[in-house]
Formats: C-alpha cells, structure tokens, sequence
C-alpha cells in the first residue's frame, strides 16, 4: 500500500511539474490592442499572405480560399485539417484579437489556448517582425471575405490527441525571437534569408526532420539547412550551394525564373507541391523580392551527397522508335511501348521535347536525372498543372487511372535509364502503390 501511494504521490508530483513547465514557457504575444481598416496595410498583408504561400494550407481545390478543411494526414495516426482563417465569427478567426492572431502565427496557440501541430509551420513564422504580423491580421480582418464553414474534426485517437505535450516541443525546437538583421550582410541578403527563413518556410520541405519530427536546422548556420528531405512522398532536393547535390551550379538568373516561371529548359519543372508553391506564390512576389531569395540560396554553405554531377546533368537522346516500327505494341508490359503510346506525342521520341521548350525535355532534367525516383513516379501518377503571370498555362495529364503500378514502375525506370540518370534507385510496384495511396 506504502507503494502505490508512492507511486500516485510521485504521479501528481510530475503532472503538477508538467503543467507548470507548460504555463511558464507558454509564449504570449507582445503585440495589443487592435490595428485599423488601412488600405496601405491591408494590401501589404495581402502581398505577405502570398510570400506565406497561406492559401495552399487553409484551401481545399474546391473550396473558398482562406477557409480551410485541407486534410493533412499524420503518419500512423490520423488526419487533422486545416483551420477557417476568413474573418466569419463562428468558423473563422473573426472574434480574434490581433494577440491572439499573432500567438496561433508565431507561437502555436490556438485562440482557446490549445497547441498547434507543427503541420502549421510556426516554427518558421517566429522569424515574422512585428509590423508584418500586425499587417497579415489586418488583411485577414479586413481584406478576405468571411467564410462560414465549419472544419472536419481531427480524427487522431486519444490519448495522441492531447495537446499540451506539443509545448515541450515548443521549448526545445520552436524558435521564439522575430528575424536578427546581420549587419555584415547586405541588405539583399537579409531581406532572402528572412524570407527564405520565415514566411516562404522553405526549410518546412527541403530541411531534413529528427526523431521528433523537428527541423533539423533553422537557418544556414546549421548543417543541415535546406539539404533536403522526403515529405509526404515528394523528394525536396538539397538546394545547398553544392555544386552536384545542390543549386551551386545554377547562376542567379535562372534560379530566379524557377523561382518566378517553375520553369528553366534543360534544368528543371516544378511540379507537385513546389509547382503550387509556384503557383500560388513565388510568382507573385516582386523581382527584387525574387532576387533576394536566389541571393540568399546561393549564400547556404554547401553540403555534399556523393553525387558526381548535378542531377539536371545526366542524360542522352535516345531514340526506340526506329526499332520498334512494324512492331506490335505490348503496351501491357513493354515499358518502351508505353513510353511511345503515352508519352512521346509531346516528350517526341527521343525525350527532347518541343523546340520551343513547352513540352520539357526529359534530357537534362532534374526529375529524370534524380537518384530518387519519387518525384518522376508522382508526377507521372498524379500529372502537373501550373499557372503564373508570366507564361501560359502549363499542364500535363495524370496517368494513375490509365496505368497499372506494374507499368508505372516500369515506365519510371525506362526513362531513367533513358534519358536520365542510369544509376537511380530502381523504382517497384510496391514503391508506386506506397505513393498512389498517398492522395
């Protein structure tokens, strides 16, 4: 008896020690009182909105945009989704206070004093300065029409749905301080960094995570910044100044066009989530803004993989065609025979693509030149639409209903040794059906 009661006696002690280790390091908002129905300030909240790329997140490819309901599945547990940030009373965030606004933004806390899950990367939105924070509430408030629609619950089970245990994580991994200007850089340099850093949360993909599913760096002064990472399904490259693993071998300009267009013939595409990150944002920001960016990329210390060229170096024209006329096609099995009958009215047979770069070349292309297979094989499952300002509409189809994954691991790796990087990871039926249940 002497025991048990130990025991709970020690239990209380440690919840009571919990409980206060997660009331003293909560993270309040130093920002007050409310901001006004300015014009100037809502149009910058409305261009910093675009930089956080917030549409993506808190919109459903039917829905109203701002108003939430993306499902975003947690490995092994559940799915939760995306939260109302329209301005409606009931649903959104309109009886919000702006510190209230600012500590779901900065620090993870909901207006009814419960955790964010770091799928809301406020980890990277620390870095957001006070005026900007105040600029972002003030369009949100003022410059996005309200949306009443209520969010599906989360369907992660109890106990792994408590919340508070997120502000340990908080504590060890979340930073707390808005962006330190460097004043050894230029201001071009620090205007990318803060951007790259916090709103554009490029290390959210392209940073490997820890055991706790933390960035394993926040900015360049760590090892591991932007040197790349698997999110759900989708390779983000290191985008390091590494000349082979990284963009160190891209010049400014053409970084910049990725940035702006998705686009660099004989480089890259963008597609999947960098492709929407495009779409929905990058294309939209200024060109000094842009610039910036590409400045600040090109400054990340580099760190190596081993590869022994740039991944948009590999491959040659080559061309089946020829051997294949009066053949019957066996585009059941043949993964040549798929490739002509699915693929080459628009890559052309020998995987250069349009001379006016419009269908991409497969030739020099990152996708194909990868060593991962998963952005070729999701792209081929799922296709690629893409819009900016600056070029037309680019879109290719989906082939998930037309190919088996036996013919999609098949096509997959045909066109890396193809066209592309001969040594890449062999892609299986199993690894195309992992990533098909991944939608």
């Amino acid at each position: 008896m002497k025991k048990i009661l130990t025991y709970i006696f020690f239990l209380v002690i440690l919840g009571l020690v919990v409980i206060a280790v997660v009331l003293l390091t909560a993270k309040a908002s130093p920002l007050t009182g409310d901001v006004p129905n300015d014009s100037a300030l809502v149009q910058r909240g409305a261009y910093l909105a675009v930089a956080g790329d917030c549409v993506a997140c808190h919109s459903t490819a039917k829905g109203q945009p701002f108003a939430g309901g993306l499902k975003m599945p947690i490995p092994m547990l559940g799915n939760i989704y995306s939260s109302n940030i329209t301005p409606d009373p009931k649903t959104g965030i309109g009886n919000w206070t702006l510190a209230e606004f600012d500590r779901a933004l900065r620090y993870g806390v909901g207006k009814d004093g419960k955790r964010l899950y770091p799928a809301m990367p406020y980890a990277s939105y620390a870095k957001i300065t006070d005026d900007d924070a105040k600029a972002l509430y003030a369009y949100f408030k003022y410059g996005v029409p309200a949306v009443n629609q209520a969010i599906p619950k989360s369907t992660i089970p109890w106990p792994f749905s408590i919340r508070w245990p997120v502000q340990f994580w908080n504590v060890l991994f979340a930073p707390t301080k808005s962006y330190e200007v460097k004043t050894n850089q230029s201001p071009e340099w620090n205007r990318g960094a803060y951007l790259v850093q916090g709103l554009a949360h490029c290390g959210t993909c392209h940073t490997p995570r820890g055991l706790f599913m933390q960035e394993k760096a926040m900015d360049e002064t760590g090892h591991d910044f932007l040197t790349g990472s698997i999110l759900a399904g989708w390779d983000a490259p290191n985008i390091t100044g590494d000349t082979n693993a990284g963009v160190g071998g891209w010049t400014h300009p053409q970084l910049t066009q990725y940035l702006q267009t998705g686009n660099v013939p004989n480089i890259a595409q963008a597609g999947g989530p960098m492709g929407e990150a495009v779409e929905h944002s990058f294309s939209k920001l200024s060109d000094a803004d842009i610039a910036a960016i590409a400045t600040y990329i090109h400054s990340v210390p580099a760190v190596g993989d081993g590869s022994t060229r740039p991944r948009y170096a590999w491959g040659i024209a080559n061309k089946d065609d020829v051997a294949l006329r009066g053949v019957a096609l066996k585009v059941v099995s043949d993964p040549a025979s798929i490739y002509l009958g699915a693929c080459a009215s628009c890559h052309q047979a020998n995987g250069l693509g349009t001379l006016d770069h419009y269908y991409p070349s497969l030739v020099h292309n990152t996708t194909v030149g990868a060593s991962n297979p998963n952005n070729l094989i999701q792209i081929i499952l799922h296709g690629l639409q893409r819009k900016t300002n600056t070029q037309d509409d680019i879109g290719m189809p989906a082939f998930k209903n037309d190919l088996s994954d036996a013919q999609v691991a098949s096509l997959t790796n045909y066109l890396t040794k193809q066209f592309g990087n001969p040594n890449a990871k062999q892609a299986t039926e199993k690894d195309v059906k992992k990533l098909r249940s991944l939608e």
